[in-house]
Parts: structure tokens; C-alpha cells; sequence
């Protein structure tokens, strides 16, 4: 009988950041296991290791076709082989996956686990990339620059696809391999060659530590008084309280309302982003998720608001996942203006496991769905009012530090927006009272 392991209640973000670790390259629940029980003659079993991959897909795959393909038939053919090694196992184990035809659905070995779960204390040792492999070319492409990090301070952007490391081309190269070859002690460098469009860039960026603070909150003095900016990196394990923190300083200052920064924005903890919607959300559904065999979860606005000010949500084609799933549930309920480009479309949830011998599995386990029921998943979510940023434009704001500064087209045409939405509002407010 397989020991299948417990489960942590934890989404990771759609990408993976560049530096000592390894995030999952999806919106989805990271499961680890529990703990070292005994499992006698697993470490010399690697066949009993790819067996229990396949029966976690066969359980849990969100397309019961396999792609079409016959599962128990791949099962068959697996299992007939001899490995040697756990190395053997982990390359049947990857051709195995690969016929699934799922970038998210990927293996980890020990170490690459073993990296994923550091992530999760926030702290990154590399450039500050967050990195995807494009479904449809299996190119690496960046989803974007962690702010104030070497990556981001050299001028990479969102949908720069990297052509190759130290030298080496990326044509055909695992995600994972490309995290390895960019990752390193700090105080080294790695080089990297960029395509742009058109353009081929090369850099070369030092690594350094990097703690990731995934929220900031300031007060600004606009032409429509006081408002409140909140800008998010990340939905890691603080973003939540973070996040409340920052509203209720600013109510307390009197703000009359806010504009919440999601761009470049890869995602994080599926609790964190319902956690975010109900501080702005009196009622309404946030996201529903669906498994291959209908819908698992719908989960709903707890109608315990902190603020009912008006707000205006920036997001780009660098806002994925938990990201999407906050601004989808805002705009599709009314209670936000969404101002920027179309974000990235990632609407698949992955559930991440331990194995027994400390590897680990991310499975596509269900996609999730907007509130009017809409699946963004390779198509994104529209803005309502759209303006865009030049290649140059966006450089020249990253490398000023001028993110959410009246230098920021995006940021100055989402003012102008609050400023119409605050002026309603008020109006609206106005008429009530002279009834």
C-alpha cells in the first residue's frame, strides 16, 4: 500500500525565484509529507518511488484523460524496467510526467525540494528572477524582477526570455537546471543573454541575499487628497497580516482611497489572496476552484470589510496566479478598477508533495475560476482601462526606483481614476444624506 502524505495549507507562487531556492511554478497547495515514517526498503526500491508518483497523477491529475493518454498502460510499462539507482527512477519519473504535457506538473529531486521548501522563509540567495517556462516553446521567461535585487537594478524585465546562462543556451534545458546554473554563493556572478523583441541584451549580475518584503504601504498627497498605495510583491505567509496592517494605519490617517500595486506580482499563498479579497469584499464570491471532477471549493467574502473606500488595482503581464485571483474577484464584483495591461493567465492550481525519500512532486490538481466563472487560464484578465509602458518606459521606472511615483504612467493614470471614483463616490454619499 503507498503512504500517501499529509498536506501543508500553502499555495505557491506561479514562478520560480532565482536564488538559493525554488518556488513552484504555479498557483496551487504545497503539500509536504508526514514526516520520516518507516517505509522499509523504499531507499533501495526506485521502482516503488516512480510507482508512487504515478499514483499520486492517477488520483489526483486534473485531466482524466492523461493527456490522452492510457495511464495504467504507462503504469505497466514503468514498472517493467529495472533501475539501478534512484537516479534511474527520477529520469523514468520526468519521461513519465513529460507525457502529461504540463510544465506545472513537474519532479523535484531532494535537493530541489529541498530548495522549494527554503523559499518559503522569504529569503533568496541569487539575482532575484522570477522565472517560468513558457508552455508552448518551453522557453525561460522571466515573469519579473524582484525590486531592489540585482536582476531588477540591471534593467531585466517581464517577458525577457533568457537565452542562455554562463555560455550555456537554454534550448531544451529544464527549469530546474536553469534555477541551478543561476543560483549561487554570493558575491559571484552569473551572465546572462536576454531577447527583448528584437534586441539581444547581456548582463552580468552579481548574486547577493535577498530578503523579500512583500508589502509596502505609503500615504500620498494626491490632487484628490489623501490616498493610500499599497504595493505587493508576493502573497507569501506575512502578506495577509501585512496587508491589514497597512490598511488600517491608513484609515486611521484618513485616506479617501487606495490603489493597490499588483504589477510583476508572480503570486503566492491561495489563502493569503482570499484573506486580501475579504478586507475589501462586503460579500460575493472570491474564486472557485474545479477539480476533473467538478467544482471542489467556492469561497466566499465574509462580509466583514476593513474599508469600503474606493480602489484602483494596477496590474501587467507580470501579475499571475494569486495575483490574478485577487484583482479577478475585485473587478468581477464591482469593488475595484482594475488600470495597467492584461495580466499573465495562470488558472491552474498545483498540489506539491514530499516523497518518501525526501524528493517531491507538483501535480496540476485543478483549475480555478473568476467569480463570473471565468477561466483565465492562457488568457489573462483585461483591465478596464488599459495603458501600457514602453520596453524603455518600464527600464527607466525600475532602475529610478520610481514604482508608484508620479514618474509611473500606470500609477499617475491610476490617480486620475481614484480621483473619478473618490468624486463619485462623494457624490453618491451626498445624494444618501439629502434623503
Amino acid at each position: 500500500m503507498i503512504m500517501m502524505p499529509k498536506k501543508w495549507s500553502l499555495e505557491l507562487a506561479r514562478g520560480v525565484a532565482i536564488g538559493a531556492t525554488v518556488t513552484a511554478a504555479a498557483a496551487g497547495l504545497l503539500a509536504t509529507g508526514a514526516g520520516k515514517q518507516s517505509w522499509a526498503g523504499l531507499k533501495e526500491s526506485p521502482k516503488q518511488l516512480v510507482d508512487e508518483v504515478w499514483q499520486i497523477i492517477y488520483r489526483d491529475y486534473v485531466d482524466a484523460s492523461f493527456n490522452r493518454n492510457d495511464w495504467r498502460q504507462v503504469r505497466q510499462q514503468v514498472l517493467s524496467r529495472e533501475y539501478s539507482s534512484k537516479e534511474e527512477a527520477y529520469k523514468a519519473i520526468r519521461e513519465m510526467l513529460d507525457k502529461l504535457g504540463d510544465p506545472y506538473t513537474r519532479f523535484m529531486d531532494p535537493q530541489q525540494f529541498a530548495n522549494l521548501r527554503v523559499d518559503t522563509s522569504g529569503e533568496l540567495t541569487g539575482v532575484g528572477i522570477q522565472l517560468a517556462q513558457e508552455e508552448k516553446t518551453d522557453r525561460l521567461v522571466v515573469i519579473a524582477p524582484i525590486e531592489n535585487t540585482p536582476a531588477a537594478r540591471a534593467g531585466i524585465l517581464a517577458q525577457d526570455y533568457i537565452v542562455s546562462i554562463d555560455g550555456r543556451s537554454t534550448k531544451g534545458m529544464d527549469i530546474n537546471e536553469a534555477v541551478s546554473l543561476i543560483r549561487g554563493r554570493p558575491g559571484t556572478t552569473v551572465r546572462l543573454v536576454i531577447e527583448r523583441g528584437k534586441q539581444t541584451l547581456e548582463f552580468t549580475l552579481k548574486r547577493e541575499r535577498i530578503e523579500i518584503h512583500a508589502v509596502r504601504h505609503e500615504l500620498r498627497e494626491t490632487p484628490t487628497g489623501k490616498v493610500g498605495y499599497i504595493r505587493m510583491t508576493q502573497f507569501n505567509g506575512n502578506a495577509s497580516q501585512d496587508v491589514r496592517e497597512a490598511i488600517r494605519k491608513l484609515e486611521s490617517q484618513g485616506v479617501s482611497g487606495y490603489i493597490l500595486d499588483l504589477r510583476s506580482n508572480p503570486g503566492g499563498l491561495l489563502q493569503a489572496s482570499i484573506d486580501i479579497a475579504r478586507m475589501w469584499m462586503n460579500k460575493g464570491t472570491i474564486v472557485s476552484t474545479v477539480t476533473r471532477v467538478g467544482e471542489a471549493e467556492r469561497y466566499e467574502a465574509s462580509r466583514r470589510p476593513l474599508t469600503e473606500r474606493p480602489l484602483v488595482i494596477l496590474v501587467d503581464g507580470g501579475s499571475a496566479s494569486a495575483s490574478e485571483i485577487l484583482a479577478g474577484a475585485l473587478q468581477d464584483n464591482g469593488r475595484a478598477t482594475l488600470v495597467g495591461t492584461k495580466t499573465f493567465g495562470k488558472g491552474l492550481v498545483q498540489s506539491v508533495r514530499e516523497l518518501q525519500d525526501g524528493s517531491g512532486v507538483a501535480v496540476t490538481i485543478a483549475k480555478y475560476l473568476t467569480p463570473s466563472g471565468k477561466d483565465i487560464n492562457k488568457e489573462g484578465i483585461v483591465p478596464d482601462v488599459e495603458i501600457s509602458l514602453t520596453d524603455e518606459q518600464r527600464e527607466k521606472i525600475i532602475k529610478d526606483r520610481a514604482i508608484g511615483t508620479p514618474a509611473d504612467p500606470q500609477y499617475a493614470r491610476a490617480v486620475d481614476v481614484l480621483t473619478d471614483l473618490v468624486r463619485r463616490n462623494t457624490n453618491t454619499l451626498r445624494q444618501g444624506s439629502a434623503r
